[in-house]
């Protein structure tokens, strides 16, 4: 089964970032925040990569095509060219890189790998945004509900603290720092598809994924909603790289399951 990661998008909300790279490639430590989510879905045998570019595509193209030499010990003789690799630390990652178009819709940048799809399932997710989703549970689910379709909701932490006043005294009697979600769940990615949602996609660029085709998936009750109660979270802002990059730092990073 494919894994199709949206990797074009022009990161505006983070562009102290991304006016210099394409936010997939902005790091939490070491490594870009794709190589993080690739890793996820490998931890669970998941190998075979379609990534969709756009915004400076060709970053992402020479930082894999670099890759098996960045992450391997080698020794190289400049005398005869010669390159001789020592210890091999790369990933067993195939990667298929397509050029979707600078401003394409996400719809559109996913009908652009219906060659690579076939006619089989497929996993998708968005190339800026970290979870320890459990995949093998995910698809589980999803072959079990028999839909084309299956998303993985969410409760992101809420914007604000939220506090209890006592009605006569106005005495706060409880406090809770950002709490999880208001009740709502929201789309976090990872989802896992039929190769007919396809049909559900017009031809052309301008199509939004989480628009009309989810709308209409979900209008023909095609559409299923895989609920995940541990870690999420977004990579929109410069605040949320930071605290990103501090949980991996210290070792707290939820979503590293391998």
């Amino acid at each position: 089964m494919k894994v199709l990661i949206l990797a074009g998008g022009f990161g505006t909300r983070l562009s102290e970032e991304t006016d210099l790279r394409p936010k997939p490639l902005v790091h939490i430590g070491e490594q870009p925040i794709l190589w993080h989510i690739m890793k996820l879905y490998s931890s669970y045998g998941y190998n075979d990569f379609v990534l969709l570019l756009g915004y400076k595509s060709y970053m992402i193209k020479e930082y894999f095509a670099n890759y098996f030499l960045h992450q391997s010990d080698v020794t190289i003789d400049i005398s005869n060219n010669d390159v001789r690799i020592l210890n091999n630390k790369s990933e067993p990652w195939k990667i298929t890189l397509l050029e979707t178009g600078m401003n394409t819709m996400t719809g559109g940048r996913i009908l652009r790998a219906k060659e690579h799809i076939g006619n089989e399932p497929f996993l998708l997710t968005y190339g800026d945004g970290v979870s320890n989703v459990n995949i093998g549970e995910l698809v589980s689910f999803h072959k079990k509900q028999g839909k084309l379709a299956t998303m993985t909701s969410v409760q992101p932490e809420g914007r604000f603290g939220m506090m209890t006043i006592d009605k006569e005294s106005s005495v706060v009697s409880d406090f809770l720092e950002k709490p999880k979600g208001d009740g709502q769940w929201i789309n976090g990615g990872f989802f896992v598809c039929q190769p007919e949602v396809l049909d559900y996609i017009k031809k052309g660029d301008s199509t939004v994924w989480e628009n009309s085709p989810l709308e209409n998936l979900s209008r023909d009750k095609q559409l299923v909603a895989y609920q995940h109660n541990g870690f999420w979270r977004p990579m929109d802002t410069l605040k949320d790289k930071q605290v990103l990059t501090q949980m991996w730092e210290k070792g707290e990073a939820e979503w590293k399951v391998w």
